[in-house]
């Protein structure tokens, strides 16, 4: 049944209406008004970025095009505004068979309450709106402290955030006086298929611990080049996540790649703390054994070389249970409870390594 069809049988599918009254004022991003977590406005190439693209495109020119998708990005301030009201460019938007809009393309809103964050609004594009969107929602009217997450898919061209005329709009900081935490892996690392932006681990992780992060997960991408090993060295935090086994193509990859990529962050950066993870869908056939072993083995050695530094975190830990077919929408990206669950186990291993990232 078309779109359209449904929002005349069921009018919470309609295509939102957005007033057009001008009481507005109207922001175009980035802007002094406003704080930006995890990407960064590319002025040369027109668009948001989570890393410098120059240095991607180097490494291929997919990973050049990945590098300007917007995931884990982050928009922090505080209004009185009784309106939001957001709009989006696009060069196209990403439009997948197993991921909803939702989080591939929209954006999340969320509101700061004495107990934590409140979700308030999805701003998503209708299945049409391949170029961009306008959307808003209505607003408290009091001095509120909100933060607007980035698409996990899409590159975001342009961003222009509308506050009711006269209110006020100030930059705030959101997270704890920790350096961000720095996540590097595969498409389930960048996001898919969370249903929201706010939903894949890196975030759940960032809403219990109130850390910054930096997400920079690339789908299918993500191959332990040693220049882009160079380049997250150079990126401050105070703790770097190494997820990239899902994107090694092969046991053979991993195993020449694995142990020098650490070596050559290490060499740059001796004393940040690594944690090494596998990946969630293991199901115990042989290349999944060799791949563990070989990420294992890594761990391993560096604690033999004397590194103090290093921690290990398996795969098996994430997707346990009777019914393991739910943690995931196609026996591999997780579901919103697969991300969950790899959430929680990461976060517990934080905890022991440092009780700073409680």
């Amino acid at each position: 049944m078309a779109v359209s069809k449904i929002a005349q049988i069921d009018k919470n599918f309609a295509a939102e209406e957005v007033a057009t009254a001008p009481e507005k004022d109207c922001y175009t991003i980035p802007h002094a008004a406003f704080s930006l977590y995890g990407v960064h406005y590319d002025a040369e190439r027109k668009c948001f970025a989570r890393m410098d693209v120059s240095v991607a495109e180097k490494v291929s020119e997919t990973l050049g095009i990945l590098a300007e998708r917007s995931s884990g990005g982050r928009i922090a301030f505080a209004s009185d505004s009784s309106l939001l009201e957001i709009t989006v460019a696009y060069e196209d938007f990403c439009n997948m068979p197993h991921m909803p809009l939702t989080g591939s393309s929209g954006f999340s809103l969320f509101a700061q309450e004495e107990d934590g964050w409140r979700f308030v609004k999805s701003f998503v594009p209708q299945p049409w709106e391949n170029k961009g969107f306008t959307a808003q929602t209505t607003l408290s009217g009091k001095r509120t402290n909100y933060l607007l997450y980035f698409p996990l898919y899409n590159e975001v061209k342009a961003l222009s955030i509308c506050l009711t005329k006269g209110a006020g709009v100030e930059r705030i900081q959101p997270y704890r006086e920790v350096a961000p935490i720095l996540y590097y892996g595969s498409s389930i690392t960048q996001g898919g298929c969370a249903s929201r932006p706010d939903a894949c681990y890196p975030a759940l992780i960032s809403k219990e611990n109130a850390i910054d992060y930096i997400n920079l997960g690339f789908s299918g991408n993500a191959k332990g080049e040693e220049e882009i090993a160079e380049y997250l060295a150079g990126v401050e935090c105070s703790l770097f996540v190494c997820d990239y086994d899902h994107n090694a193509p092969s046991v053979e990859h991993l195993q020449d790649t694995h142990y020098s990529f650490y070596k050559k962050y290490r060499s740059l950066r001796p004393k940040t703390p690594i944690l090494f993870i596998s990946k969630p869908d293991i199901y115990g056939n042989e290349e999944e054994k060799a791949r563990l072993k070989i990420i294992r083995s890594t761990y391993k050695k560096a604690k033999k070389e004397g590194d103090k530094a290093v921690y290990f975190l398996s795969g098996t830990r994430f997707y346990r249970g009777k019914d393991r077919g739910i943690f995931s929408v196609d026996g591999c990206h997780p579901t919103d409870f697969g991300f969950q669950r790899m959430a929680a186990e990461i976060y517990k291993k934080m905890i022991k390594i440092d009780k700073k990232f409680r």
